[in-house]
């Protein structure tokens, strides 16, 4: 069986890191009237990433100007609204609808606001779109929390894959900015695909307001 990890050394952050999150976080986002603006800066900042950045990011930008804002959006909110395996938001993978969610969502809106950066009201601060825009301005701490869900980040991209959306290029786009899979990250995304994030529903409310505890299906920034 061929091995689906894509390994390699781990590296220090650098100058292109913030392009490529920035990148990606706009192109993670819902698309709609700004969509062409978005690949158009997209094309043009692609040049300065590495190819194993640029590359999967370009195929996305090319496949979404092919399709179009409209069928693009329709097919965001299937992949993103209506599978929870696609689900967008990191802390989902490691904690699912658990007490440890909502303290790990509280963790990540701490983290941002330390860093002097706040979420707009209709902001869920663990949306690999906004991890990757925080990232962008504050690339040390933003690799940090990018590394730190990188299970989940993989086991996304698979899911993605697995489905045909197009947006496996841009998760492989991201996986290219980060450390190697450790193996015991890698024996983690074999544990959440076979079992699936924790399913405990209760006790979320003490931890966390309910706009940071989104339903698992939920799309994303809009």
């Amino acid at each position: 069986m061929r091995n689906k990890f894509t390994l390699r050394p781990a590296h220090r952050i650098q100058p292109w890191h913030s392009y490529a999150w920035q990148m990606q976080s706009l192109l993670l986002a819902y698309p709609d009237e700004d969509q062409a603006g978005r690949l158009s800066l997209a094309r043009r900042a692609a040049p300065a990433l590495p190819a194993e950045v640029r590359d999967p990011l370009l195929r996305f930008v090319e496949h979404a100007e092919r399709a179009g804002t409209e069928a693009l959006a329709a097919a965001y909110v299937a992949t993103f609204d209506h599978r929870k395996r696609c689900c967008p938001f990191l802390t989902y993978y490691a904690h699912g609808d658990t007490r440890k969610r909502g303290i790990a969502l509280l963790r990540l809106k701490q983290t941002y606001a330390k860093a002097g950066w706040r979420l707009s009201d209709d902001e869920l601060p663990d949306h690999l779109a906004v991890v990757l825009e925080f990232a962008a301005t504050d690339p040390a701490t933003g690799l940090r929390l990018l590394t730190e869900h990188r299970a989940g980040l993989e086991l996304l991209r698979l899911a993605l894959l697995d489905d045909r959306a197009p947006w496996a290029d841009l998760l492989s786009s991201v996986s290219a900015t980060l450390p190697a899979l450790a193996g015991d990250e890698r024996d983690a995304v074999a544990r959440l695909a076979a079992a699936g994030p924790p399913e405990e529903q209760v006790g979320l409310d003490p931890y966390a307001p309910p706009q940071y505890m989104p339903a698992p299906s939920a799309g994303g920034p809009r």
